[in-house]
């Protein structure tokens, strides 16, 4: 069975709830991964007020508002009309302009070649046709844009820890059953090979990982859930980043 993706409709209200799983993401993940962006950002010498950036599957904005706080010019899409809903109230109420619509990364609804920057983060491992998401990011960038995305790896290791302990077991559970599917998950040589087929040079991938020991990383999530600790406060806690190993979750970019 695919990943349920209604669970972006279903809990579309709480991607900006510390108490929501969905939380876990901005957390846990984004300032792991969006300090990465920034460093990619630094290292080719590129001006974030001058980029505009489309952020596909945006969800409620919780990516999307970090490139636009940092000076971009954003544009932020997703399948999930109650999500970009909610990512529009969040915006408004920062006080942030990011352009949202609803779409499909499968078919952008934009010009060729109009993007400095387009990011896929918490995406890709939900497409049932990955080829044409990377096609279509590939075909809206502008020659020598940056592809910035990260995905989990088809592993053992991902089965173990992202599917039977995260999602099936239920002492040990943190994600909403169905919200990721083994099979659809990345192997990095895969990842390279529709980058290259469409135009996109793959320049660095890594991991993206808790930087606590597995040990503590299970503590954490008995106090979550006993209640000791919300979704936001068990991101932090888990203090992602970027390095080592690319069996679980990983992370890169790749130039037009």
């Amino acid at each position: 069975m695919p990943a349920d993706n209604s669970l972006y409709d279903t809990h579309a209200s709480e991607w900006w709830d510390e108490t929501s799983f969905l939380h876990l993401l901005k957390t846990g993940l984004n300032p792991a991964r969006f300090g990465y962006f920034l460093t990619i950002f630094k290292r080719l010498g590129l001006e974030p007020a001058s980029l505009r950036v489309l952020d596909v599957g945006c969800g409620g904005g919780i990516l999307s508002e970090e490139f636009a706080r940092l000076g971009c010019q954003v544009s932020g899409l997703d399948q999930s009309a109650d999500s970009i809903a909610t990512a529009q109230a969040h915006a408004r109420r920062e006080k942030l302009d990011i352009a949202y619509q609803v779409g499909a990364a499968e078919l952008l609804p934009f010009e060729s070649a109009s993007f400095d920057v387009v990011v896929c983060c918490d995406v890709l491992e939900h497409v049932t046709a990955l080829e044409k998401v990377v096609a279509e990011a590939a075909r809206v960038l502008k020659p020598g844009g940056l592809y910035l995305f990260d995905t989990i790896n088809r592993t053992f290791q991902s089965y173990i820890e992202t599917i039977f302990f995260s999602q099936v077991l239920p002492f040990t559970r943190i994600f909403a059953p169905g919200t990721h599917a083994w099979r659809q998950f990345i192997r990095p040589d895969e990842m390279k090979k529709y980058l290259e087929e469409h135009g996109m040079e793959l320049r660095e991938l890594t991991g993206l990982q808790p930087g606590i020991p597995s040990r503590a990383v299970s503590a954490e999530i008995s106090r979550l859930k006993r209640g000791e600790i919300n979704y936001a406060e068990f991101g932090r806690r888990l203090k992602f980043q970027t390095g080592g190993g690319t069996g679980g979750n990983y992370i890169g970019y790749a130039v037009r």
